[in-house]
């Protein structure tokens, strides 16, 4: 691997609980580092609320956290949250107008250049969405 592809890497990992605390501390820290990293994408950020939220609502298994990992290569920020509902996979819904909830993969598929699943190692899977950021 060349200078110039290990200059343009970056990751960032974190376990938090499957709870709307941990989901809140995954957006506050995630966009903390975003930041760091001179990321500063309000889009990103959303993607981010957006699949914690997912994780600590239809992913959480008590006792079991939920994985939160950011990569950059080149313009391209991945991000990846792995919960243990292997069983429980994502599909984007149209809710009725009167729902209060149910859009957050439509929010996702709107923002990121492209999302999808993947299934891991049992009883795992892992949500994705990649964003290009320009300039990086």
């Amino acid at each position: 691997m060349n200078q110039e592809t290990v200059a343009a890497t970056r990751d960032f990992m974190l376990l938090l609980s499957p709870t709307p605390r941990g989901a809140r501390l995954a957006r506050l820290l995630a966009a903390e580092q975003l930041r760091s990293w001179g990321i500063l994408s309000d889009a990103a950020t959303q993607v981010i609320a957006e699949l914690a939220a997912n994780a600590a609502t239809h992913g959480r298994v008590s006792g079991r956290n939920f994985q939160l990992t950011l990569n950059v290569v080149g313009d391209t920020l991945r991000v990846e949250v792995t919960d243990t509902r292997r069983e429980r996979l994502p599909e984007a819904q149209h809710p009725c107008a009167e729902e209060e909830s149910g859009r957050g993969l439509l929010i996702v598929e709107s923002l990121a250049d492209r999302w999808g699943v993947s299934s891991d190692v049992v009883p795992r899977k892992t949500v994705w969405a990649e964003i290009t950021v320009p300039g990086l």
